[in-house]
């Protein structure tokens, strides 16, 4: 019904007035996809003409860390899952993109659903439309073949373990014909709040989506009892979050320790005024890092050459990483060994005395 609704409306689309104009950069990753994605923002704006709109489309639940954003873009939200579930709001969302008349076309995703991402690209109907050659994804590849003809131009961006950044940089690079250095993770301080006064000294979120990236709370706990006397601390978080993970309670009860549910803008003075902020690899880690604060991830093995540890070229001084390293590393979560007490065998094998060793390194 989906795709039917999409052909009838293609076919039944009027002639738009005027001149295509508008620059339209698609980016459906998540929170810590759209933190890394806005340092290459200005380079993909290189490619409007004088008077053009930059427009990033977003999908919904990434768009909480739209801020991050250089001023001058247009950010527009789309749910994707409404977007596969709702025949009016997909007709509604395809209508609004047609009718923009967008100049430019920009799927920036390696990975990409062909009925999601790259339909919206086909509901633009814009005079030039360009994207990377996609990942590889068995029970999409057939219609990512077929799609192939949405595009005037694709983009070869080397093989599938590649940093997010140094991808999206040679992208960047191949359209604006200008090559130069990946950007580190840094966000302009010209861009972000002041640090908060009389803010806590550690902030740590250990929490994950998937929970089997979660350390225990026992490696937190040791964590904090290595602290210096009278250090403060905030567990951040979703609201949710401790309902989720029932044992992290335990650590509400200690001395000085509060919990942080601070939406994503309003976390950032904290982030900047922390001594240290001790994060699993999610979204809050990669604001951390980008907003200057000493960060200290804690990781599985599952994106190493993707996406953590960052590549060297783009890793600034306050960003650090631990994970146990494996053969199967870089398996992008697709686990092919039994969980260790509900978590990744890389995670679980994490050395808690090497973890409080790096804590107080870096607390010192």
């Amino acid at each position: 019904m989906f795709q039917l609704q999409d052909r009838l409306q293609k076919a039944l689309r009027t002639k738009r007035s005027g001149n295509a104009s508008g620059v339209l950069l698609i980016s459906a990753g998540g929170l810590g996809d759209t933190v890394l994605f806005s340092l290459l923002v200005p380079r993909f704006a290189e490619l409007a003409e004088d008077g053009e709109t930059i427009t990033i489309l977003l999908r919904s639940d990434a768009a909480k860390m739209a801020f991050v954003m250089p001023p001058n873009v247009r950010v527009e939200a789309v749910d994707f899952k409404r977007l596969r579930r709702s025949l009016s709001y997909r007709r509604k969302v395809m209508t609004r993109l047609y009718q923009a008349h967008y100049r430019l076309a920009i799927t920036t995703d390696y990975l990409r659903h062909p009925e999601l991402d790259e339909a919206l690209i086909a509901a633009t109907g814009a005079e030039q439309s360009i994207a990377m050659e996609p990942r590889s994804w068995p029970k999409h590849d057939k219609a990512l073949n077929d799609n192939r003809q949405l595009y005037q131009r694709l983009f070869d961006s080397g093989p599938d373990h590649t940093d997010k950044v140094v991808r999206w940089t040679r992208f960047a690079d191949w359209l604006c014909d200008n090559e130069r250095p990946a950007p580190r993770v840094s966000l302009p301080d010209s861009a972000l709040p002041d640090p908060a006064t009389n803010s806590v000294d550690v902030v740590i979120q250990p929490f994950s989506a998937v929970k089997a990236k979660q350390p225990p709370v026992e490696l937190y706990q040791g964590i904090i009892a290595s602290l210096p006397e009278a250090t403060s601390v905030a567990i951040t978080g979703a609201p949710g979050d401790m309902n989720a993970n029932p044992e992290f309670r335990e650590l509400m009860d200690i001395p000085n320790v509060v919990f942080d549910s601070s939406i994503f803008a309003d976390l950032v003075p904290k982030l900047r005024a922390a001594q240290l902020v001790i994060s699993v690899d999610t979204a809050a880690m990669h604001l951390a890092v980008a907003v200057g604060a000493p960060t200290l991830c804690l990781a599985s093995a599952a994106y190493v050459g993707e996406i953590v540890p960052y590549a060297a070229e783009i890793t600034p001084d306050n960003a650090h990483f631990i994970y146990h390293d494996m053969e199967c590393r870089g398996c992008l979560g697709s686990c092919i060994h039994p969980l260790d007490n509900g978590k990744f065998p890389c995670l679980a094998a994490i050395d808690h005395d090497r973890v409080i060793a790096e804590v107080k390194r870096l607390m010192a």
